[in-house]
């Protein structure tokens, strides 16, 4: 189907409603703060990319990056995992409670993370897991399962069942089923999941700031407040900080990109 010209125009136009923000994010970077507060929306004066490396060196932005990467990574493969394990049983098994189960579950996508967390916190103190990556891994994991069900769900019920039936009939077992035969199908599913989890464990702040109390075990959004005084911010540090770790984020959609649009579309139209 051709598209309109004005359709093309209009998405560019939104387009920049994003890319504007992180292009002058960019920008700032390599400006004082007197050129940051006097001329916000002006060019810099001059073009140090230096600024990059001392913001990285400044802010022990290394040791975030790990630490973020641990915890990004183990919840993102968790949530992977679990989630497609349950979209395989809603979707191919029988068993009792199972709407139940999945209205409980409907509720993560729901409740607001503020409805449940005074009984996970005091959860959390009776477990003594705080300021310990458990503390941020367990919870991102919980957040992340939800959407992952539904989305792992709705693409497993376009699949033809005659594939499932026919490796039954061949003697296959649940977990020779799911592995050999779910799994390879669902690459585009597992690509738009990963890219949503990542993106939101990467950038959580409000647990990472409430639960991790020692610098060693900090993750990015936590660890940028290191530019901050209580009476002051090096505002030029800080949005070349926020450069350094806004990019590997956009890497990885663009990398990502035509997978998550195939999971979302294969696993919305029958």
């Amino acid at each position: 189907m051709k598209r309109n010209p004005i359709f093309h125009i209009a998405m560019a136009m939104y387009s920049l409603i994003y890319f504007v923000p992180l292009l002058w994010m960019a920008l700032s970077a390599l400006k004082s703060n007197e050129e940051i507060a006097l001329n916000p929306l002006s060019l810099p004066t001059t073009w140090d990319f230096g600024v990059f490396a001392e913001a990285f060196t400044a802010g022990s932005l290394g040791k975030y990056a790990i630490n973020s990467a641990i915890v990004t990574g183990t919840c993102t493969s968790a949530v992977l995992l679990f989630g497609s394990m349950a979209a395989f049983a809603f979707t191919r098994l029988q068993f009792k409670f199972s709407k139940q189960l999945m209205a409980l579950i409907t509720l993560g996508l729901i409740l607001p993370l503020q409805s449940y967390f005074i009984a996970q916190n005091a959860l959390f103190d009776t477990l003594g897991i705080k300021d310990t990556r458990m503390a941020l891994i367990l919870p991102y994991t919980a957040m992340g399962l939800p959407l992952a069900i539904w989305l792992f769900r709705a693409y497993i019920q376009n699949l033809p069942k005659e594939l499932f039936e026919a490796a039954r009939v061949d003697g296959a077992g649940d977990l020779r089923v799911y592995q050999s035969i779910l799994l390879p199908m669902l690459k585009p599913g597992i690509a738009t999941v990963a890219v949503f989890t990542v993106l939101s464990a990467w950038n959580e702040f409000l647990l990472a700031l409430v639960y991790i109390q020692n610098d060693d075990l900090k993750t990015i959004p936590t660890g940028l407040l290191t530019f901050s005084t209580r009476y002051s911010t090096n505002y030029h540090l800080l949005f070349a900080a926020l450069t350094i770790v806004t990019v590997p984020m956009i890497i990885v959609y663009v990398i990502f990109n035509r997978k998550v649009i195939e999971g979302l579309t294969e696993g919305a139209v029958k």
